[in-house]
């Protein structure tokens, strides 16, 4: 293969599944190679498995806060607004933000929800189960994670549907339907700012035990959080806490239609199904990148990386990379040992990876268990999105059950 063909900051290269056969040729050939882009100075992609492990390991020397996380450089102005975004920081000061929530993302703190989430889950799919049909997206995969990052943050489950459009839109921000519109995302931040001061102001009055409190109670250096930096926490926790966990749904239960051996495996022996879960995440892991600047001059593999030079890491590369994962273009539910990295490694680790893990185990073994037969009765219409591993639209059918 040419690698001068490769192009990965077109999203519409990615249209129909992310190109992995790319990604094969770049760790073979040129596992630090250098990406030109049409409007910008270039970009080094990192592919190799180790080799994101160490730039995700090693803050001092790629920084999230230089240039913020997304490829593409927005204007010096708009930098500091990005900077404020629990995301686009560094140690020490990321150390801080994190520290505020942290303690209700526990693995007791989550392992303690396990009976309420359960119960959500069996509700989501009683709603739909009778109907023999559903829009997957939205009624099934959005809606558990959705209502739990509700409730954690205290917004009012009525008002989750307004959470999920903000949300969508401001994710979908390469996507012509969703976000492609400057003004239209630029809408949706402002809504949701809106909002969380709007509940900020509830929740001074009369506090309770949820994040929004935290945040509001929450102080860095000394010093309670500005009215930017609590509603910048507060839209990152929103969009972290339901577009991943629902993309991943999507994407495993698409998979498991693809192999209907494994889902009739997992339907019988519903105990697999945590292994299942961490290879749906290493196999279609939600987020296709994440982007580091160069603090200073460094060298990987060889390729001599200059400070100011943008470093981007791609997941789902480095979860196939043949020199760590056995066979890895194959979906195996039973593979054991699965160290992937869909949720990050090192000082930006998903926050909420326990949480995910919970609600992805509880929401598929309602899924499998309930849904029989089930099939896609349209072809899926993904996010126009190299940065998200989406879907928009996945429209299945399957044998109506039987209500109580």
């Amino acid at each position: 293969m040419d690698l001068a063909e490769i192009d990965l900051a077109d999203p519409d290269r990615f249209a129909d599944g992310t190109p992995h056969h790319w990604f094969k040729a770049l760790r073979a050939e040129d596992p630090v190679h250098w990406h030109p882009e049409r409007n910008g100075p270039g970009f080094w992609c990192v592919t190799k498995y180790d080799d994101l492990r160490f730039v995700s390991r090693n803050p001092q020397l790629f920084s999230s806060w230089l240039g913020g996380t997304n490829i593409h450089d927005v204007p010096e102005d708009v930098l500091p607004r990005l900077r404020v975004l629990m995301l686009n920081m560094d140690p020490p000061q990321h150390v801080k933000f994190r520290r505020i929530v942290q303690r209700g993302f526990t693995p007791r703190m989550v392992a303690a929800q396990e009976p309420h989430i359960r119960e959500l889950a069996r509700r989501i799919v009683d709603a739909v189960a009778p109907r023999g049909e559903a829009e997957f997206v939205e009624e099934l995969a959005a809606e558990l994670p959705l209502q739990v990052i509700c409730e954690l943050l205290g917004v009012p489950l009525e008002d989750r549907k307004l959470i999920f459009d903000l949300t969508n839109t401001m994710v979908g921000f390469d996507d012509p339907e969703l976000g492609g519109d400057e003004a239209k995302r630029m809408q949706a931040s402002a809504g949701l700012f809106a909002y969380s001061m709007k509940l900020a102001e509830r929740f001074k009055a009369e506090p309770a035990d949820n994040l929004t409190t935290s945040l509001l109670r929450g102080e860095v250096d000394g010093e309670n959080l500005s009215e930017l930096e609590y509603a910048s926490f507060f839209l990152l926790l929103c969009v972290a806490g339901n577009e991943t966990t629902r993309t991943v749904t999507t994407n495993g239960f698409r998979l498991l239609l693809d192999h209907p051996d494994q889902l009739a495996l997992l339907a019988r022996e519903p105990a697999r199904i945590p292994l299942a879960v961490e290879e749906i995440l290493r196999f279609e892991p939600a987020v296709h990148y994440f982007r580091r600047t160069a603090g200073q001059d460094v060298e990987l593999r060889g390729r001599r990386i200059r400070k100011g030079q943008k470093v981007v890491m791609w997941y789902p590369s480095a979860n196939r990379d043949e020199e760590v994962f056995a066979d890895p273009d194959r979906f195996d539910v039973t593979r054991e040992g699965n160290e992937h990295l869909a949720f990050g490694i090192g000082e930006h680790y998903c926050l909420g990876a326990n949480l995910a893990r919970l609600e992805l185990k509880v929401i598929f073994e309602e899924l499998v268990t309930r849904l029989r037969s089930p099939r896609l009765a349209a072809p899926p219409r993904r996010l126009r999105s190299n940065f998200i591993n989406g879907v928009k639209e996945m429209r299945i059918a399957f044998e109506p059950e039987a209500r109580p």
